[in-house]
């Protein structure tokens, strides 16, 4: 007897011959990836410009230069504005967080830089007998030779990069 109290075990009890699994179960002759359609249509619907019996994408008619020309014209306002879509990276002229790294991002960067280092990144201050990764990365934050770059995403979903050296981390 089996622990999970079915009685048996490793499928003794399993019959293979049930009607759900004979030859005629699966249909040779369907194939989901058929591009062809019965009695010539095909022909008919790639000459016209249709696709799937309707005119153009999806069924509905684009004019695509009206297109073009509103999403130009969003772009545009959008520049003018300052205000960034999704992802859209802020000039560095227009900054609005603040200058000072706060502990948060002391943490992460010097975790980051302390990783690399134990990795064997090349050190970029003089070293003076530290051996320790952390103490490491500590010094060369205080002197501002950290190649790291933080990303800080605002609430419309854009976003300012600060270099560590630019950042006030006293």
């Amino acid at each position: 007897m089996s622990d999970d109290g079915f009685g048996g075990g490793g499928g003794e009890d399993y019959d293979y011959d049930h009607p759900g699994f004979t030859e005629d179960t699966f249909d040779d002759n369907y194939d989901l990836l058929a591009t062809e359609l019965p009695d010539g249509e095909a022909g008919e619907a790639e000459g016209s410009g249709q696709v799937n019996g309707f005119e153009g994408v999806n069924g509905v008619e684009h004019d695509q230069d009206q297109e073009m020309a509103n999403s130009e014209a969003q772009q545009q306002q959008d520049a003018a504005s300052g205000a960034g879509l999704r992802g859209e990276r802020q000039p560095n002229k227009v900054r609005i967080t603040t200058p000072y790294l706060t502990k948060y991002e002391r943490a992460r960067v010097l975790g980051t830089r302390a990783l690399q280092i134990s990795m064997n990144a090349p050190v970029l201050v003089p070293l003076d007998g530290e051996t320790d990764a952390l103490q490491i990365a500590i010094k060369e934050l205080s002197q501002r030779k950290i190649p790291l770059i933080i990303r800080r995403y605002l609430p419309d979903g854009s976003f300012e990069d600060w270099s560590v050296s630019e950042l006030i981390s006293d």
